[in-house]
């Protein structure tokens, strides 16, 4: 028997489009993270934050967010790379929300190295953070979601999901993954209101590469300019850096009813990186 959509488009009235919905955020004190945050909130929906930082600097956030925003934002500081804090951090979200409706994975690391000389130990923390921990968060959220006819899985990949890049192993291996994993949950979730779609940014505009950007110019005496031209943006014909808005817009949009029929995608946010 055909099955037919469980939702239909409505006309405008006025209620956010993540009104009612809950989401965790791994990864979120900063950077990308935290601007996908921020969307969701816009948007409507509670969000626990995670991650490392200033524990006053994440509090202001956390407390500026909730009020700006008139929703409930928690934080845990669960370690992405422990299966069992991961597991907790979702029994936290549950007993103060009620549910988890969305989970975005963007907790990531990075290091740099040859193949010969890349330590086995980064390798395995590479891998540990930025895929092991999306399994993780996300068998812990799957079962409830489909049980309830409706989830939102957005997993942050990257365009070295899709490409490669040399010196960077781990992280190429694991965004590749990620890829993987995005395209067997949206296969097991198919039929039941949950959707997982990866994102793939080039890159994007964070004070982590401003900061990257300043000590490059200071230790190869070269200006800012360039090293932002010629090497930052050397891959991505826009010669622009994507931002955190359009990360955070492209995910509430992930979410929302309109793209149920989204799933099991990868999107490169590039500036047309991955086009070549």
């Amino acid at each position: 028997m055909l099955k037919m959509p469980k939702t239909a488009l409505a006309p405008d009235t006025g209620r956010r489009p993540l009104e009612g919905r809950s989401a965790i955020v791994t990864g979120s004190t900063s950077g990308i993270g935290l601007g996908i945050a921020e969307a969701l909130a816009r948007a409507g929906a509670a969000v626990m934050l995670n991650g490392f930082g200033n524990p006053a600097e994440i509090e202001d956030n956390r407390g500026a967010m909730a009020e700006e925003n008139d929703v409930d934002i928690a934080y845990d500081g669960a370690d992405m790379s422990d299966p069992d804090a991961i597991r907790l951090m979702v029994d936290r979200a549950v007993m103060r929300f009620g549910q988890v409706d969305i989970v975005v994975n963007n907790a990531g690391i990075q290091h740099v190295a040859p193949i010969a000389e890349f330590p086995p130990e980064k390798w395995d923390a590479v891998l540990a953070i930025n895929l092991s921990s999306a399994f993780h968060l996300i068998q812990a959220t799957f079962e409830p979601m489909r049980k309830r006819g409706f989830g939102r899985i957005v997993n942050i990949s990257s365009a070295h999901g899709l490409i490669a890049s040399p010196f960077k192993a781990a992280y190429v291996a694991a965004k590749h993954g990620v890829i993987g994993l995005t395209k067997v949950v949206a296969l097991e979730g198919a039929e039941d209101g949950v959707t997982c779609n990866a994102i793939c940014p080039g890159y994007v505009w964070t004070p982590l590469v401003e900061r990257q950007i300043d000590d490059q110019a200071t230790s190869h005496n070269i200006a800012r300019d360039s090293v932002i031209r010629d090497v930052f943006l050397k891959n991505q014909p826009t010669r622009r850096f994507a931002t955190v808005e359009e990360m955070g817009a492209l995910t509430v949009f992930l979410c929302s009813d309109c793209a149920a029929s989204i799933t099991g995608t990868a999107l490169p946010v590039d500036g047309g990186w991955t086009a070549h």
